[in-house]
């Protein structure tokens, strides 16, 4: 499995299947993501839906969190973004939570900001 391969109808099925407390906000947070880049593809690693642009992995989500929402941004260049939904202070990583529907919604329109950012670095990096 490629993760410049797009893998929607997986990640459907895997999502189909998953017991989770947050299915909704993992959803509804999925369809952000996504909506941010048409070429922004989805694949399942780490057993989670994750989230690709040009061959490089940007999101993950950490499934085994059950009191929030865990996302895991693992594109060393994360570190470049500044955003208060970000957290950590990891050379290449970045963390963002999420409590509920409506900690999503509040904070969907700062989400699209860090996918944007870190697809418009990438881009910057492969035309160098």
């Amino acid at each position: 499995m490629s993760k410049t391969e797009n893998q929607t109808a997986k990640v459907d099925e895997f999502l189909d299947k998953l017991d989770h407390p947050f299915e909704a906000e993992i959803q509804a947070i999925r369809e952000t993501i996504k909506g941010v880049n048409t070429t922004i593809t989805e694949q399942i690693k780490w057993n989670a839906p994750s989230f690709s642009y040009k061959g490089e992995y940007l999101v993950t989500f950490h499934l085994r969190a059950t009191r929030h929402v865990h996302l895991v941004f693992h594109n060393p260049v994360i570190a470049q973004v500044k955003s208060g939904l970000l957290e950590g202070d990891y050379k290449d990583r970045r963390m963002a939570y999420f409590s509920d529907n409506n900690d999503v919604r509040a904070k969907k329109a700062e989400l699209e900001n860090v996918v944007k950012e870190l697809v418009r670095l990438i881009d910057t990096k492969h035309s160098l």
